[in-house]
């Protein structure tokens, strides 16, 4: 049965489609074209949130680089049972079926980094688009430790995504733009003619360099959103303004 993506926000769609396909496979990007942004904002002890995870093989590419604790959540229990199944011998990795609207499990700032690669963007395309996002993004911030990030990797460029990520509700945390070249597209076969590791500006309207088109179909777009310390609670643990370390 074919579903059109409003259905993109339902756990029976996924669960269909993890069990007609039970590979792996990695959104937008792999980890060699992460690896520079994982290494300069997530320190490898910190307590990492996968959200949307899939049977994509990050995770397991970010334990093999030293990463120490990483939870993987998903709408589908069918992939989430597959990969406790696969990844039963790595205790580094924890795997938990939940919808990422609400993550009432988890405690307040339990972690302190979380990685979307196109969560958002796959409850965008979704039916109630506005309120899905504007819920997972609430529960974002909830589960973030004070001076924790938010790492999302997207095909939204800052005129798209901005709006959601720079609410009245979501000032508590300060946003950093990278570019990075599609696998397999043109920019990726030409050498880089950009630092992927030098963040942009993105204060002003256009919040984009003239070195870049939000037009270019070859770009994907990664927003660290740093949260802000607690005044009383001031912690040297997680991301500030583009130190992981």
């Amino acid at each position: 049965m074919t579903r059109g993506p409003q259905a993109y926000g339902e756990a029976s769609y996924w669960d269909e489609r993890y069990k007609q396909d039970g590979g792996s496979f990695d959104w937008y990007q792999q980890f060699s074209g992460l690896a520079p942004l994982l290494q300069k904002y997530i320190p490898k002890t910190s307590r990492v949130l996968m959200v949307g995870c899939g049977n994509a093989i990050l995770s397991e590419d970010m334990v093999q680089d030293g990463y120490q604790e990483i939870v993987n959540v998903d709408i589908s229990s069918v992939v989430i049972e597959a990969m406790q199944k696969k990844y039963k011998d790595f205790p580094q990795l924890k795997y938990m079926t939940m919808d990422v609207r609400d993550m009432s499990s988890f405690a307040d700032h339990e972690f302190d980094f979380v990685i979307d690669k196109g969560m958002l963007d796959s409850l965008m395309c979704g039916s109630s688009a506005q309120l899905s996002a504007a819920k997972m993004l609430e529960e974002v911030r909830r589960v973030l430790k004070p001076g924790g990030g938010y790492m999302l990797i997207t095909y939204g460029d800052p005129r798209v995504r901005l709006p959601h990520l720079k609410t009245q509700e979501s000032n508590i945390w300060t946003v950093l733009l990278h570019v990075l070249p599609k696998p397999g597209s043109k920019r990726a076969s030409e050498k880089c003619t950009w630092d992927v590791t030098a963040p942009i500006p993105v204060q002003e309207d256009d919040g984009f360099s003239k070195a870049y088109s939000v037009d270019d179909p070859d770009l994907h777009y990664v927003y660290i959103c740093v949260k802000a310390q607690e005044p009383a609670k001031a912690s040297s643990k997680g991301v500030k303004h583009g130190k992981g370390k």
